[in-house]
């Protein structure tokens, strides 16, 4: 991509009276100035062949960046092969369902620890991974927010240097949570940068698909997404690393007054 872009997860929620499509979505919050959505795969694929054609039609009338959250019954590391197998199936649907509206990065939580060491839920998942076919969408693996979550900033570096058609997504305030609130200022968000370039190269700075939100965790991790106003996370500090990186790509916001907190992080960025 040759800029940053700003955008929610799921439909917007407007002025609360209305319900939106994906289409009109898309004219909403275009006219507000945003310019992403991620399609809210998670408990079902909604996108078919019978609107996918409008979906279509308003995203390149107005210029947008589709990209998806896949199933949250995923977990390629199951203790049984046919839930590992299942997995597979609910994110390759997600992909092609994507590639319909010419969406390009479908997101997802790759699996958990479990019994099993973190070498042994690497390999699983690795394996499982290499089994996606190469349909022109890339799987982008979710830094999580729990210690319990396969996810940290590593595994998910190590396997995308690996694996072709995955990419990363990072959460940083999942990334929070996990490590107890340890994001604290500008030089936390930096050394994450930092380590993305240095390990998947500059091409990964220049299309990067970041998730920010506040949030409520504890010793355990990820409780909740909250507001930024709501939360310790420093936004204007992840913000001011990303800008200063020169990050390209898009943020998503997931706070749960979603555009309106997406509006407050294209407004801090552009005010930097």
């Amino acid at each position: 991509m040759d800029r940053l872009l700003f955008g929610i997860s799921g439909l917007p929620l407007g002025d609360g009276k209305s319900k939106f499509t994906y289409k009109s979505a898309i004219t909403y919050l275009k006219s507000i100035g945003l310019d992403a959505m991620e399609l809210p795969f998670v408990k079902s694929v909604n996108v078919t062949e019978k609107n996918k054609d409008e979906i279509l039609e308003e995203k390149s009338k107005n210029d947008f960046y589709l990209s998806a959250h896949g199933s949250y019954f995923i977990n390629l590391n199951a203790d049984e092969v046919m839930k590992q197998e299942q997995s597979i199936e609910r994110i390759v649907k997600g992909a092609k369902a994507l590639s319909l509206v010419g969406g390009k990065s479908i997101v997802f939580h790759p699996g958990f620890y479990l019994n099993d060491s973190r070498e042994e839920t690497y390999n699983t998942i690795k394996e499982n991974l290499l089994k996606l076919p190469d349909i022109g969408v890339f799987y982008r693996l979710e830094t999580t927010g729990k210690p319990t979550q396969f996810g940290d900033i590593d595994e998910l570096i190590s396997l995308c240097s690996e694996i072709k058609t995955c990419r990363l997504c990072i959460d940083f305030s999942h990334l929070h949570a996990r490590g107890n609130g340890c994001l604290k200022g500008y030089d936390d968000f930096i050394k994450i940068l930092d380590k993305v370039e240095k390990k998947l190269g500059k091409q990964a700075i220049e299309d990067m698909h970041i998730h920010l939100s506040g949030i409520n965790y504890g010793l355990k991790g990820e409780k909740n997404h909250l507001p930024f106003k709501e939360s310790d996370f420093n936004y204007e500090e992840c913000l001011k690393a990303i800008k200063d990186f020169n990050v390209k790509g898009c943020i998503i916001c997931e706070s749960p007054v979603l555009e309106y907190d997406a509006i407050l992080l294209r407004d801090t960025y552009n005010s930097l």
